[in-house]
């Protein structure tokens, strides 16, 4: 029972090439789902309207939702993507503000005020041994 000789390579390939297709337009579908939940320039009841359709007429409504909101998508998509942006480059100088309040930052800071000549050396050695213990 040679299952090969069934299922000639063309037979294979053009399955390749649908199941393909089939992922992509999945992957377009939740995209266009993630894009509608997200907007807050419609309704509910808009939104819901557009699920139904997406959901009863799926090739048709996918094509018409890119067509309709084509511009929409991309402006609320660079929208999010800067808000991460943002978000992650707000985290970064957090911790990098933090780094400096450990025993060693303590230290570096005792350090500078010794340079500057706000505190004296004795004034350093006891802050410096504060800090280590």
């Amino acid at each position: 029972m040679l299952f090969a000789a069934d299922y000639p390579f063309l037979d294979v390939f053009w399955t390749m090439i649908l199941f393909f297709f089939w992922v992509a337009w999945i992957w377009v579908l939740v995209i266009i789902i993630g894009d509608l939940f997200r907007r807050h320039d419609t309704s509910g009841f808009v939104k819901a309207l557009w699920l139904i359709f997406l959901i009863l007429i799926p090739f048709l409504g996918v094509l018409i939702y890119l067509i309709a909101n084509s511009t929409g998508m991309s402006e609320r998509a660079a929208a999010q993507a800067e808000a991460n942006k943002a978000q992650f480059d707000n985290y970064v100088q957090t911790v990098a503000a933090q780094q400096g309040t450990g025993t060693a930052g303590e230290i570096e800071k005792a350090k500078a005020l010794l340079d500057s000549g706000a505190i004296t050396q004795a004034e350093f050695d006891a802050l410096k041994a504060k800090a280590l213990t």
